[in-house]
């Protein structure tokens, strides 16, 4: 059985709220998820990671491009980065892109479909919902106190 995860994180991959900002968010993410509303089981994970973890969209992945000469990235390439830097608490999220040579960091990478680095997830399992609109995620923005972004999983 496969399962879709829409994650909210804060769109710096190393911020972390404090309890009171977190739990204003949690409780607009429960008001946002219709399966709640109509009785439905829907889990809602919150994770502060003690590192930066990534956030990945799982099978809905079907592009990685480089934001300074947009051209296409190699996923096994990608993925074989990913995991080397996930071994040292990615302690930094800079990289040499391999097709213009050019510097900047994994979190600014064109992800089709969104993928993201954070040290906080609110996670919404099978959410009955495929994406939180614009105003939404303004709204969890400044309940949070931070700017979000969203990714959708498919695991």
């Amino acid at each position: 059985m496969s399962d879709d995860v829409l994650s909210v994180i804060p769109s710096d991959p190393r911020w972390q709220p404090d309890r009171d900002a977190a739990d204003r968010v949690i409780a607009l993410v429960t008001d946002l998820t219709p399966g709640v509303a109509h009785g439905v089981d829907v889990e809602i994970d919150v994770t502060w990671h003690d590192v930066v973890t990534v956030v990945h969209c799982g099978e809905n992945l079907e592009r990685i491009g480089c934001p300074l000469c947009r051209a296409d990235i190699d996923a096994q390439w990608w993925g074989d980065l990913v995991a080397v830097r996930c071994a040292d608490g990615f302690t930094t999220l800079s990289v040499e892109v391999p097709c213009c040579g050019g510097s900047t960091t994994l979190d600014v990478l064109d992800y089709d479909w969104p993928c993201g680095f954070a040290r906080f997830e609110i996670a919404v399992w099978n959410p009955e919902r495929p994406w939180f609109s614009e105003d939404e995620l303004t709204a969890l923005a400044e309940r949070l106190g931070h700017p979000v972004k969203q990714i959708r999983a498919h695991i």
